[in-house]
């Protein structure tokens, strides 16, 4: 169930990071969650699209550094502590988690949390154990 975002390498300066959009909009590619982590030269963006393959091959065209990664999905509450308690359940598993970033579905009610995670089957087996709803493409497209 794991889903593909796509990590793109984008350099620390002005209009940059626009640059990189203007490649997905320009091809038609609709951003469903984004995020960026920058340092002094260089940031990454992290992105799930609508259309991976589109995405893919209009930063291969236009030459940009790009990867594809799997990361998990799941639903938690948007209740503080809600994100907390699914974290807990990828830790107490032993499973490192190299990032996270969320975005609220419906307020009050719950969110999307994306997981980049040390070890991806066994985290995704570890949070439907526990009862965690995981998130597929397919839902992300319809939110």
């Amino acid at each position: 169930m794991a889903i593909k975002q796509i990590s793109v390498f984008v350099e620390n300066k002005k209009g940059a990071l626009e640059a990189v959009l203007k490649v997905f909009s320009d091809n038609g590619v609709g951003l469903r969650a984004m995020t960026i982590a920058d340092t002094k030269d260089y940031g990454i963006l992290r992105v799930i699209v609508d259309d991976q393959a589109a995405a893919v091959e209009a930063l291969n065209k236009a030459e940009v550094l790009h990867s594809v990664n799997d990361v998990v999905a799941v639903e938690a509450a948007d209740v503080p502590g809600g994100l907390a308690a699914v974290l807990k359940v990828i830790l107490d598993a032993g499973i490192d988690i190299e990032y996270t970033y969320a975005f609220v579905i419906q307020s009050g009610e719950y969110a999307c949390a994306i997981l980049r995670l040390s070890d991806t089957p066994a985290g995704e087996e570890a949070l439907q154990a526990a009862g965690v709803p995981l998130i597929t493409e397919d839902d992300i497209l319809r939110i």
